[in-house]
Protein backbone atom coordinates (compact mmCIF):
# COMPACT_ATOMS: atom_id res chain seq x y z
CA UNK A 1 0.00 0.00 0.00
CA UNK A 2 1.15 3.50 -0.81
CA UNK A 3 2.13 5.80 2.02
CA UNK A 4 0.39 8.75 0.30
CA UNK A 5 -2.44 9.60 2.67
CA UNK A 6 -5.50 11.72 2.02
CA UNK A 7 -8.44 12.90 4.09
CA UNK A 8 -11.77 13.05 2.29
CA UNK A 9 -13.77 16.18 3.06
CA UNK A 10 -17.51 15.66 3.58
CA UNK A 11 -18.36 17.44 0.33
CA UNK A 12 -16.73 14.68 -1.75
CA UNK A 13 -18.58 12.01 0.22
CA UNK A 14 -21.98 13.69 -0.12
CA UNK A 15 -22.79 12.71 -3.73
CA UNK A 16 -23.21 8.94 -3.93
CA UNK A 17 -21.49 8.38 -7.30
CA UNK A 18 -18.40 10.35 -6.29
CA UNK A 19 -18.34 8.76 -2.82
CA UNK A 20 -18.58 5.30 -4.37
CA UNK A 21 -15.73 6.00 -6.78
CA UNK A 22 -13.45 7.52 -4.14
CA UNK A 23 -14.06 4.70 -1.68
CA UNK A 24 -13.49 2.08 -4.37
CA UNK A 25 -10.25 3.84 -5.36
CA UNK A 26 -9.20 3.82 -1.71
CA UNK A 27 -9.28 0.02 -1.73
CA UNK A 28 -6.78 -0.22 -4.62
CA UNK A 29 -3.68 0.47 -2.54
CA UNK A 30 -2.75 3.51 -4.66
CA UNK A 31 -3.19 5.72 -1.58
CA UNK A 32 -4.57 5.61 1.92
CA UNK A 33 -7.92 7.32 2.54
CA UNK A 34 -8.93 8.65 5.94
CA UNK A 35 -11.92 10.45 7.45
CA UNK A 36 -13.49 10.99 10.86
CA UNK A 37 -16.78 10.25 12.56
CA UNK A 38 -17.48 14.00 12.33
CA UNK A 39 -16.92 13.96 8.55
CA UNK A 40 -19.33 11.01 8.34
CA UNK A 41 -21.89 12.91 10.40
CA UNK A 42 -21.56 15.97 8.16
CA UNK A 43 -22.12 14.24 4.82
CA UNK A 44 -24.90 12.05 6.23
CA UNK A 45 -26.69 15.04 7.79
CA UNK A 46 -26.58 16.90 4.47
CA UNK A 47 -27.79 13.93 2.43
CA UNK A 48 -30.70 13.38 4.84
CA UNK A 49 -31.62 17.07 4.66
CA UNK A 50 -31.70 17.02 0.86
CA UNK A 51 -33.02 13.51 0.26
CA UNK A 52 -36.04 12.60 2.42
CA UNK A 53 -36.41 9.43 0.32
CA UNK A 54 -33.23 8.01 1.88
CA UNK A 55 -33.43 6.61 5.41
CA UNK A 56 -30.84 7.14 8.14
CA UNK A 57 -30.48 3.34 8.25
CA UNK A 58 -29.46 3.22 4.59
CA UNK A 59 -26.75 5.80 5.16
CA UNK A 60 -25.62 4.08 8.35
CA UNK A 61 -25.15 0.92 6.28
CA UNK A 62 -23.09 2.91 3.75
CA UNK A 63 -21.01 4.37 6.57
CA UNK A 64 -20.39 0.92 8.05
CA UNK A 65 -19.39 -0.51 4.67
CA UNK A 66 -17.02 2.40 4.01
CA UNK A 67 -15.29 1.88 7.34
CA UNK A 68 -15.12 -1.89 6.81
CA UNK A 69 -13.61 -1.69 3.32
CA UNK A 70 -10.98 0.96 4.04
CA UNK A 71 -8.59 -0.36 6.66
CA UNK A 72 -7.80 2.04 9.51
CA UNK A 73 -9.74 4.87 7.87
CA UNK A 74 -11.04 6.60 10.98
CA UNK A 75 -8.88 9.38 12.40
CA UNK A 76 -9.24 9.92 16.13
CA UNK A 77 -7.79 12.22 18.78
CA UNK A 78 -7.56 15.23 16.47
CA UNK A 79 -10.02 17.45 18.35
CA UNK A 80 -7.35 19.19 20.44
CA UNK A 81 -5.86 20.70 17.29
CA UNK A 82 -9.05 22.32 15.99
CA UNK A 83 -8.89 25.56 17.98
CA UNK A 84 -5.24 26.10 17.05
CA UNK A 85 -6.01 26.29 13.32
CA UNK A 86 -7.10 29.14 11.07
CA UNK A 87 -9.20 28.63 7.94
CA UNK A 88 -11.64 30.91 6.09
CA UNK A 89 -14.53 28.81 7.41
CA UNK A 90 -13.92 27.82 11.03
CA UNK A 91 -16.26 24.85 10.53
CA UNK A 92 -13.62 23.27 8.24
CA UNK A 93 -10.86 23.26 10.85
CA UNK A 94 -11.79 19.75 11.99
CA UNK A 95 -10.86 18.41 8.53
CA UNK A 96 -7.43 20.03 8.65
CA UNK A 97 -6.96 18.88 12.25
CA UNK A 98 -7.70 15.29 11.19
CA UNK A 99 -5.28 15.61 8.27
CA UNK A 100 -2.52 16.86 10.58
CA UNK A 101 -3.23 14.16 13.15
CA UNK A 102 -2.95 11.30 10.66
CA UNK A 103 -0.01 12.76 8.74
CA UNK A 104 -2.02 13.23 5.54
CA UNK A 105 -0.40 14.57 2.42
CA UNK A 106 -3.63 16.05 1.08
CA UNK A 107 -7.25 16.89 1.69
CA UNK A 108 -9.56 15.89 -1.14
CA UNK A 109 -12.21 18.60 -1.37
CA UNK A 110 -14.39 20.33 -3.91
CA UNK A 111 -14.04 23.55 -1.90
CA UNK A 112 -10.42 24.49 -2.53
CA UNK A 113 -10.99 28.10 -1.45
CA UNK A 114 -11.83 26.87 2.05
CA UNK A 115 -8.40 25.27 2.36
CA UNK A 116 -5.87 27.92 1.27
CA UNK A 117 -2.34 26.83 0.37
CA UNK A 118 -0.75 29.26 2.82
CA UNK A 119 -2.52 27.62 5.77
CA UNK A 120 -2.24 24.01 4.66
CA UNK A 121 1.38 24.48 3.58
CA UNK A 122 2.34 25.16 7.19
CA UNK A 123 1.54 21.51 7.83
CA UNK A 124 2.88 20.00 4.60
CA UNK A 125 -0.64 19.36 3.33
CA UNK A 126 -2.27 20.37 0.07
CA UNK A 127 -5.90 20.62 -0.98
CA UNK A 128 -6.71 18.67 -4.14
CA UNK A 129 -9.94 18.77 -6.13
CA UNK A 130 -11.36 15.26 -6.67
CA UNK A 131 -11.05 15.65 -10.45
CA UNK A 132 -7.33 16.38 -10.17
CA UNK A 133 -6.95 13.59 -7.64
CA UNK A 134 -8.55 11.01 -9.93
CA UNK A 135 -6.47 12.23 -12.89
CA UNK A 136 -3.33 11.88 -10.74
CA UNK A 137 -4.31 8.31 -9.93
CA UNK A 138 -4.98 7.60 -13.61
CA UNK A 139 -1.45 8.82 -14.32
CA UNK A 140 -0.08 6.68 -11.50
CA UNK A 141 -1.78 3.41 -12.46
CA UNK A 142 -4.29 3.69 -15.28
CA UNK A 143 -5.04 -0.05 -15.39
CA UNK A 144 -5.96 -0.13 -11.70
CA UNK A 145 -8.19 2.94 -11.95
CA UNK A 146 -9.88 1.72 -15.15
CA UNK A 147 -10.65 -1.60 -13.49
CA UNK A 148 -12.09 0.22 -10.47
CA UNK A 149 -14.25 2.48 -12.61
CA UNK A 150 -15.43 -0.51 -14.63
CA UNK A 151 -16.42 -2.37 -11.45
CA UNK A 152 -18.32 0.65 -10.22
CA UNK A 153 -20.28 0.94 -13.48
CA UNK A 154 -21.03 -2.79 -13.60
CA UNK A 155 -22.27 -2.70 -9.99
CA UNK A 156 -25.13 -0.44 -11.10
CA UNK A 157 -27.75 -3.03 -11.98
CA UNK A 158 -31.11 -1.56 -11.09
CA UNK A 159 -31.22 -0.30 -13.77
CA UNK A 160 -27.99 -1.16 -15.59
CA UNK A 161 -26.06 1.89 -16.78
CA UNK A 162 -24.32 2.00 -20.15
CA UNK A 163 -20.82 3.45 -20.41
CA UNK A 164 -21.82 6.80 -21.90
CA UNK A 165 -24.51 7.38 -19.28
CA UNK A 166 -22.07 6.40 -16.55
CA UNK A 167 -19.44 8.82 -17.84
CA UNK A 168 -22.08 11.55 -18.06
CA UNK A 169 -22.93 10.83 -14.42
CA UNK A 170 -19.26 11.21 -13.46
CA UNK A 171 -19.12 14.43 -15.46
CA UNK A 172 -22.06 15.75 -13.44
CA UNK A 173 -19.97 15.06 -10.32
CA UNK A 174 -17.46 17.71 -11.39
CA UNK A 175 -14.91 15.39 -12.99
CA UNK A 176 -14.38 16.80 -16.52
CA UNK A 177 -10.66 15.98 -16.79
CA UNK A 178 -11.09 12.44 -15.52
CA UNK A 179 -14.06 11.81 -17.78
CA UNK A 180 -12.13 13.08 -20.81
CA UNK A 181 -9.43 10.49 -20.11
CA UNK A 182 -11.94 7.74 -19.30
CA UNK A 183 -13.76 8.32 -22.61
CA UNK A 184 -10.57 7.30 -24.41
CA UNK A 185 -10.81 3.91 -22.68
CA UNK A 186 -14.58 3.47 -22.67
CA UNK A 187 -14.35 0.09 -24.41
CA UNK A 188 -12.77 -1.25 -21.19
CA UNK A 189 -15.43 0.25 -18.95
Amino acid sequence: MSSFTVVYDANVLYPAPLRDLLVRLATTGLFRARWTERIHEEWIRNVLADRPDISPEQLQRTRTLMDAHCHDCLVENYEGLIDTLTLPDPDDRHVLAAAIRCGADAIITANLKDFPDHELGKHGIEAIHPDDFIVNNLDLNIANVLETVSKQRRSLKNPPVDVDSFLDMLLSQGLPQAVEILREYKVTL
